[in-house]
């Protein structure tokens, strides 16, 4: 069975909006090293549809060294969306209801369903109970506005699996849900 893991570039005040404004300063090769680490360990990448269109735009036909690019170009992706467009190579679209199909798809998938960015769909994932884990790269900025991670009067509780800094500054914190 599949585990859901959300995986975010955070702020010390909780936003996740526009990451390249004021991640980069601080984003080192020991980060770059975990990031490839947890999309190889990953099977597939489940995408809210700003986001996809956001990687969609950058990753297809990009190459590097790593292997990265050729990883998250190749892997099975979903999008959740309205719109069925979905250029992107090995896309499959969710329709707008669509937690039942996130359920199956954890009982089909072996692996991490890695999710990035897509704060909408994570809020919708948490108030159906299908997050598993959260993946929190926190940085050492705090931005006057932006969408936060987690929506006003979000619950949810959370085990510590980790906690270590990365040379430049950020935090990274990985929490497995409770489920109750």
């Amino acid at each position: 069975m599949g585990k859901l893991v959300v995986s975010e570039f955070m702020t010390l005040n909780g936003v996740i909006e526009s990451p390249e404004k004021w991640s980069l300063d601080y984003f080192g090769s020991d980060i770059a090293d975990f990031k490839l680490a947890e999309l190889q360990a990953s099977d597939a990448l489940l995408l809210g549809r700003t986001t996809y269109n956001g990687f969609a735009a950058a990753w297809p036909g990009r190459t590097d060294e790593t292997g990265f690019a050729d990883r998250i170009n190749t892997m099975p992706k979903y999008v959740v969306s309205s719109n069925g467009d979905a250029p992107w190579e090995n896309t499959t679209v969710l329709g707008s209801d669509f937690t039942e199909r996130i359920a199956r798809l954890k009982e089909e998938v072996d692996g991490d369903i890695l999710v990035n960015g897509s704060g909408e769909l994570v809020n919708g994932l948490l108030s159906a109970a299908l997050v598993d884990q959260f993946t929190l790269i926190t940085y050492p900025v705090v931005v006057p506005s932006g969408q936060r991670l987690f929506a006003d009067g979000t619950t949810v509780s959370l085990d510590l699996i980790e906690t270590r800094p990365f040379a430049t500054g950020p935090i990274l914190t990985q929490y497995a849900v409770t489920k109750s």
